[in-house]
């Protein structure tokens, strides 16, 4: 399993976690963690294996580590793909099985396997995964083995009557849970904390395209 202390340096102090490449706002300051050059009006985000982190970069540096041989592989790009399986979709029962007590996770795959973490005030949690279960549920919803190790995800979010499963990049997830500990309060969240993680979804179910569909 994904060591937890590793992941929490993913996510970092009480503060969102980085938002998905986009246009930097603040692109005369803005510097690549990387080569420290300024970014530009834009940035990706490239994922240090070693330190479990993700880290700011400009294009340049982005583009090199999209080759996996890059750096021995140590700096992998988080690609930008956000899918959805409309053919196979999960039901409550099969969520159920996997063994999550929570309405919102997210499954990550590393170099010690498949580990799942769900959001929560205190930072990325990780929880319990009957990998069995998800072996025999990725046969039929391929979309679950779809993920790249690293820096890809699998998302899940359920409701009295659905089940949402995304394949996002994983610096989506750690915004997620940044939302969660930004706004989060009292036992049960709060309207406020229920509104921006609504808000959260509905951007990520926007942004998705079908699984399989031609790249």
């Amino acid at each position: 399993m994904i060591r937890r202390a590793g992941l929490r340096r993913f996510v970092g102090p009480a503060e969102p976690a980085p938002a998905p490449p986009r246009p930097s706002s603040h692109p005369a300051e803005e510097k690549c963690e990387l080569c420290v050059k300024p970014t530009g009006h834009w940035h990706g985000h490239v994922v240090d294996t070693e330190h479990r982190s993700i880290l700011c970069t400009c294009r340049a540096c982005f583009l090199l580590f999209t080759s996996p041989e890059a750096g021995g592989g140590r700096y992998r790009a988080v690609p930008d793909r956000y899918l959805r399986d409309d053919e196979h979709p999960l039901v409550k029962a099969e969520w159920d099985g996997l063994g999550i007590p929570v309405g919102a996770a997210f499954l990550l795959r590393g170099g010690g396997g498949t580990a799942a973490f769900y959001p929560s005030p205190a930072g990325a949690t990780e929880c319990l995964l009957n990998l069995d279960a998800l072996a025999d549920l990725a046969v039929t919803h391929p979309l679950l083995a779809a993920a790249e190790p690293e820096v890809e995800a699998i998302l899940i979010h359920t409701t009295d009557d659905r089940v949402e499963a995304y394949l996002v990049p994983i610096d989506v997830c750690y915004r997620l849970v940044g939302t969660v500990r930004r706004y989060w309060k009292g036992f049960d969240g709060g309207q406020e904390a229920r509104d921006h993680i609504e808000e959260f979804f509905a951007d990520v179910r926007s942004a998705t395209r079908p699984f399989g569909e031609q790249e």
